[in-house]
């Protein structure tokens, strides 16, 4: 029995890099279901490759296989791998963090070495820089065709061995929860944090509460400001900003029909810290 094959890579599709995984794959079997995560990751990110697999595995069937190139170490002596998720799921990709969200949040059952001078398409042998198309395509497809089993892939590792990208938990402290801004909604510039709801949810605040929503990047402070919490942004009026529940379950702030990103020159990564907590109540006299 086949399963689904995804593709994720910061290749773009503007050369033929991404069409030649396609042709390695179909080489190996013509009936496979080839998908898209996406080919835009920005050059050499890994982070968000890794955030990028989390918010997408869940939500495949059980065996599917994902293939994850962000390799700015092509060729170097960085580890291929072969993960099975807890899940189920199946990603190969090199061990350079780029499972970090996926180890963190579902957990790897097994992991696998993959032998790179035997587990790669025939005449590739010369080839040092395009192991996206040579090693994980191949070694894809023949998982996904079920012309080999995971356990064919190599010889097994310690999956507490698989490579994790520094990364700093959410937590709260009297009356504030606090994360990072761990990656941005790409098209529409929301800012989408590590907070989990489970821990927001402490904070007791309702749909239509109101919060202080305070950024930093390192120590300096650059935005503080007092917003709604929505169930969605047609609760706010256009231009306003909001908190909201987004798709992974994570607290995330936007503006209605705009970019909060780019309205505040936010970024993301360990140093952008969000806090939240209920909004003081004002006293006029």
């Amino acid at each position: 029995m086949s399963h689904a094959l995804v593709y994720q890579t910061d290749f773009g599709t503007a050369d033929g890099a991404v069409s030649a995984m396609y042709g390695v794959a179909y080489g190996v079997d013509p009936a496979l279901r080839i998908s898209n995560l996406t080919h835009d990751i920005p050059q050499y990110d890994i982070w968000e490759a890794s955030y990028r697999l989390v918010q997408t595995i869940a939500y495949w069937p059980a065996g599917t296989v994902f293939v994850s190139v962000v390799d700015p170490g092509v060729g170097s002596h960085r580890r291929s791998v072969v993960v099975r998720t807890k899940t189920g799921q199946i990603i190969v990709t090199p061990d350079n963090g780029a499972l970090t969200h996926v180890k963190l949040h579902h957990g790897i059952a097994e992991a696998r070495l993959i032998d790179e001078t035997k587990n790669r398409l025939k005449g590739s042998e010369l080839s040092y820089t395009f192991h996206g198309r040579d090693v994980y395509a191949y070694t894809g497809a023949r998982l996904a065709s079920g012309a080999m089993t995971f356990e064919d892939s190599g010889p097994a590792l310690d999956p507490a061995s698989i490579v994790e990208l520094p990364h700093s938990p959410a937590y709260r402290e009297g009356d504030a929860v606090t994360g990072t801004i761990d990656v941005l909604d790409v098209r529409f510039g929301s800012l989408w944090s590590n907070i989990p709801y489970s821990l927001f949810s402490e904070l007791g605040v309702g749909h239509g509460g109101r919060l202080e929503i305070a950024i930093k990047n390192d120590t300096r402070e650059l935005y503080r400001n007092t917003m709604t919490y929505a169930q969605s942004f047609a609760a706010v009026n256009v231009g306003e900003p909001l908190v909201y529940i987004n798709s992974i379950l994570n607290l995330a702030v936007a503006i209605n029909l705009g970019s909060f990103a780019r309205a505040y020159n936010v970024g993301t990564g360990l140093s952008w810290k969000i806090s939240v907590r209920k909004a003081p109540r004002l006293v006029y006299e």
